[in-house]
Parts: C-alpha cells; structure tokens; sequence
C-alpha cells in the first residue's frame, strides 16, 4: 500500500478512531519511570507514588482525548475533573500536559455554550488553586497560580483563533463558489440567449410575412418552410447546448444522434454540422459559418451584404466563437429593430486578430441602441463582456449617417 492510499484511508476513519491513538499515547508515558511524576504541577504539593485511584484519573486525563472533536464540551470536562484530582492527589503526571491541549481542542471546535465553558472553567479554577495552597506548604505564590491560569487562558484562546481562521476560510470558499455559480448562471445565459433570440426572431419575422402571403401558395409555402427550419435549427443547438451542460457529455461514443452531425447549413451554430470524429467534442460555431448565418438573415427578409476577407486561422480559439456571437447578435437586432434596412456584414482575418463589423442603416437600430446599457447584461453588452475577456476591443453606437454599427477587434489565441 503507498503512503497516499494509507493517507486517503486514515482520513475517512472517524474523528473518533483517529484521534484515540493521541490519548493512548499520554496514557503509555504517563507510565514511564522516567516521566512518572515530572509531569505539571500546580502548587507545592509533594509528589506521591501512583496508586489504584491514579489508574482512574490518569484515565480520566487520556481517554477523553478519543472525543475531544465529536464531544469538546465532555472531552474538556472529563479531563478538568482528572487533571483537578491530579494535582490534588500530587500525581504529577505526565497525563497533565493533555488539559492545554484540550483546551485547544475545545476552543477550536466547541460550537455551542462557549461562553459559559469559559465561565465555568474559569470559576472551577478558583477552588482548585485555593485547596492546592491549603494543602501544600505555602511555597506557591498567588502569582504563580495567576500566570498557570494565563497560560490556559492562552492555550483556550489558540484555539478560538484556529476556529475563527477555519471559519473565515470556509466563506471565502463559500463567496468563491457562489461567484463561479454565478459567472457559470451568466455564461449559460448568455449562450442560451446567443442561440435562442436569433432563431426565435427569425421565426417571429417569418410568420408575419407569411401572414400576407395566403394569395402566394408557393411563396407561402416556402416561409413556412423556412419557419420549420429555422425552428429545427434551435432544438438542434439548444439540444447541444444541454448536452455540454450534462457532466456526463462526451464520456461515451458518438451514437449518430449528436446535434453537431446534423445536416451541413444549421444555423447558430452549435449544431453546424462540424465534422466529429475520434469521439471528440463538436466544434463551437466558427467564424466559417457566417455565411451560413447571413443567408438565413436573408431568408427572414433582411437584406445583407457580406465581405470576408483574409484566411480564417486554423485554431483560433475562443475568438471564432466571439466573433460569431458578434454577427449574430448584431443581425438579430437588424431583424427587430430594423427590419428591411440594409445590413453589411464585414469580417476580416488577421494574422493576430479577427475584426467584425456589422452595420445597419435607417432609424430602427435606435432601440438596439438602448439594448447595449440594459438587457440585464444580455445581447450587446453581453458581448462586450466576452470581447473584454479576451482582451479585444467592441464598440457599438450610431454613425454620422443616422445608422447603427457594431465593431469589435478581437484578438486571437497565440500560435
């Protein structure tokens, strides 16, 4: 067995079984002729020769320390009471060192009734210095008692500063988790309205165009097709957005049914059709789709010009995926702000960068304006989140020419 193993299975015993050998330890030196009455000794009592009563307090001492983090509050009165009857008898021994230990123990780990423990200790001390100057010759001092008293009080309060430490710790662990729960919320959020206000949009635009097709049967027809696609589209990418969600995803192989082997020219991509092969995961949308999304644009009656220019990089990391949410979100916004206004869509490949630029004309794109300071952290300024993080650039606002434009430079991952 190597040393890890037998570390992972002593830490799953309980606290109990762990913490036993400590007091068995004491109990054995306790025993020893060499420590045998040179152990703790409060007063001036002259030192005895153990006897059968000194077997129970020596107990009485060492045992407890089995319990002393399942039971502080039993733990430290058992070994009060033992340690009392100790200097009492003038055992002195070595069984004494275990009360500031407990002490420690208590103060770390005593959850309830801190103070009147504390309290009561400190009462029960009064006595016990008081009968242990009665009965021994007069040699100890009150100032000696005080300062064995300090020495508790220090050991008591090491152990309220390891508690107070391991509670601090646990809520920074805590703020920690609730802030990556609530960037995780966020990113969710973000991809589900990525994937799902462009889709749904187009099928809004769609079916009120169709409405004024009813004496075009073909033309009918061929909305509401692109209706059926278009809503396909969006239960293969949230489907897939689901699946990445699943912490199961990608354990196993690929069964034909993965949204991201569905047929070439979906969308949002999600579910673009990328090839996987090797069981490996479906790539995010990239910067390739485009094209793919501005036909479908134009398919919901807005007119799009696009311009592509330079060599898409092989592995672009996160920036393709940005620089596709850009173009989506900005032409989702054409759609219901602006719908029927011209539209240019620019992307530009660069050997460290990837530069997107959408514009739309007309007065429409005023209330995509509105959406960049509000939208509870959605569309464009979601967007401008992910563009920070990856330390680009993004601008969105109205030209001189009374149009909306989105610009955004992302940078690349190095190669």
């Amino acid at each position: 067995m190597s040393p890890e193993t037998a570390r992972r299975r002593w830490r799953r015993l309980p606290a109990t079984v762990r913490d036993l050998p400590l007091g068995l330890l004491f109990l054995v030196a306790s025993f020893l002729p060499g420590l045998r009455g040179h152990g703790t000794q409060v007063g001036d009592l002259p030192t005895r020769p153990f006897d059968a009563l000194a077997v129970v307090v020596l107990g009485l001492e060492c045992l407890p320390l089995a319990v002393r983090r399942r039971w502080p509050l039993v733990c430290l009165a058992l070994v009060s009471c033992g340690f009392a009857l100790d200097q009492l008898r003038g055992y002195h021994s070595a069984a004494g060192s275990t009360l500031p230990l407990v002490l420690i123990s208590a103060g770390s780990h005593l959850e309830r009734h801190r103070r009147t423990a504390v309290v009561l200790l400190s009462v029960a001390y009064v006595p016990l210095a008081i009968g242990l100057s009665l009965r021994g010759s007069g040699g100890e001092t009150p100032e000696e008692f005080v300062t064995f008293f300090l020495v508790l009080a220090l050991a008591w309060g090491a152990g309220a500063w390891l508690r107070s430490t391991r509670i601090t710790e646990a809520e920074r662990r805590e703020r920690i988790a609730a802030r990556t729960r609530a960037a995780e919320r966020n990113r969710i959020a973000r991809e589900l309205h990525d994937v799902v206000t462009h889709h749904v949009t187009a099928m809004v635009v769609q079916a009120e165009a169709a409405r004024y097709l009813t004496a075009a049967p073909e033309r009918l027809d061929r909305s509401l097709a692109a209706v059926g696609d278009t809503g396909r589209r969006a239960i293969a990418d949230l489907r897939h957005l689901l699946d990445l969600l699943n912490p199961d995803h990608g354990t196993s192989d690929g069964d034909g049914d993965s949204p991201g082997t569905g047929g070439p020219g979906t969308g949002t991509g999600t579910g673009t059709g990328t090839d996987v092969s090797d069981g490996a995961e479906p790539r995010s949308p990239a910067v390739g789709r485009v094209l793919t999304l501005v036909e479908q644009t134009r398919h919901a009656g807005q007119p799009v010009d696009f311009r592509e220019e330079g060599t898409p990089a092989v592995s672009a990391g996160s920036a393709d995926l940005v620089a596709y949410r850009v173009v989506q979100e900005a032409l989702t916004n054409a759609l219901k702000y602006a719908h029927g206004s011209r539209t240019s869509v620019q992307v530009r490949h660069g050997e460290r960068e990837i530069t997107v630029e959408v514009s739309t004309d007309g007065s429409g794109s005023r209330s995509a304006a509105a959406s960049v300071g509000g939208g509870g952290g959605r569309g464009l300024a979601g967007l401008r989140d992910r563009v920070h993080v990856l330390g680009g650039d993004f601008s969105a606002g109205h030209g001189t020419d009374g149009g909306f434009t989105v610009r955004a430079r992302i940078p690349g991952s190095p190669s």
